[in-house]
């Protein structure tokens, strides 16, 4: 396990912006494909649902951080995803991590990157 957590931080390294970088791409790329909707929506279009209704970057990151904590569909604006896909698990993240994580996401353009998360533009 201690190789693999040095291997991601090798390959943020040189490929990677940073820790929030690594921390999206280790753990929500795993359903959330950038350009994809196939086990759960891509980022880019749940992006864009939440970047409308909280265009601040403070409040997308509040939002998004706090509702990943508790995912609640009451309080989704995605009701077609979670009726194709189920609610998201409760992950057991931290709310700074995903501060960190949601940053990311809202400062991230994924529409130019052509789903190649691997690869800085």
């Amino acid at each position: 396990m201690k190789y693999l957590f040095l291997f991601f931080i090798f390959i943020n390294s040189l490929y990677g912006d940073n820790m929030s970088s690594l921390l999206f791409n280790g753990n929500c790329i795993t359903c959330h494909k950038e350009n994809e909707t196939i086990s759960a929506p891509s980022v880019v279009k749940f992006k864009e649902v939440y970047k409308n209704a909280f265009p601040k970057k403070e409040d997308f990151v509040e939002y998004m951080s706090k509702w990943v904590v508790n995912p609640d569909e009451r309080t989704s604006l995605i009701d077609k995803a979670i009726k194709k896909h189920g609610l998201m698990p409760h992950l057991g993240f931290d709310e700074d991590m995903l501060r960190d994580i949601s940053s990311y996401i809202y400062d991230t353009d994924f529409k130019s990157r052509g789903g190649r998360y691997w690869e800085k533009k």
